[in-house]
């Protein structure tokens, strides 16, 4: 059976010389991988990944969560931004709206068979502002200050090298970037991420919280952080106590 093609950037096409996603990604994959330097673990549980689903589609749109999260993280038309653990691609594809035609969406997820069904999906729909990558669980892969938004959405309590995986996801924000994090406020092994915790583990990179608002009838909080000072080395990151 012949594995489905993948959707990679090279759909994208930029008006701006020299600047596209394409081009970032070739020179990342093209660099010598430096020695992984050593990052401290998470001293918390981490929830197994169970589904590319986090709900019906059906019932994610009648909740209104995307809109509202749209809504408080200021997404406009032309705004490139990405969608890690993109699953399905529910966040994905209605990004692609928004965004339009002149904006960009990547979306990454580390799971093979995820991946695979995302680009199928995307080339189904005839995304062209989509692209689909597999990044790995300790870092997204993501091209360095690129993005306006880089979506976390009912995700992050399944990561399982936290800091690693936030101290190489930092430079892929533009100046003034946002990560925008979703989850549920209760404890990563029931699919949710306390915020006290979150904010902790988020500031230990340089990653300092900017709003926090709870998502009405959503059961989940929308957090947005952008980066403040120079990334730390990761010797000098201080865990979290979970």
């Amino acid at each position: 059976m012949r594995r489905p093609p993948s959707v990679s950037a090279s759909r994208f096409h930029l008006p701006v010389p020299g600047k596209s996603l394409l081009l970032l990604l070739a020179l990342a994959s093209c660099r010598a991988a430096p020695e992984e330097p050593r990052f401290p673990k998470a001293d918390r549980e981490i929830a197994a990944i169970v589904s590319d689903s986090f709900s019906t589609e059906d019932v994610r749109d009648r909740l209104g969560e995307f809109t509202r999260v749209v809504e408080l993280a200021g997404v406009k038309p032309g705004m490139w931004v990405a969608d890690v653990g993109a699953g399905e691609g529910y966040y994905a594809v209605r990004l692609s709206q928004v965004v339009g035609p002149r904006g960009r969406v990547l979306a990454e997820d580390i799971v093979p068979e995820f991946h695979a069904r995302l680009a199928q999906r995307v080339q189904r729909e005839r995304l062209d502002n989509v692209a689909v990558v597999l990044g790995d669980a300790a870092n997204p892969k993501l091209p360095a200050r690129s993005f306006d938004r880089i979506f976390l959405v009912h995700m992050y309590h399944e990561v399982t090298s936290p800091y690693a995986f936030l101290w190489h996801l930092r430079p892929a924000l533009k100046p003034g970037g946002q990560v925008i994090v979703v989850d549920a406020n209760r404890v990563p092994q029931r699919h949710g991420f306390p915020p006290e915790l979150l904010k902790c583990e988020f500031a230990a990179v340089g990653l300092q919280l900017r709003k926090f608002e709870p998502i009405e009838g959503a059961d989940a909080y929308f957090a947005a952080f952008e980066a403040v000072g120079e990334r730390p080395e990761p010797a000098k990151i201080r865990p979290c106590a979970g």
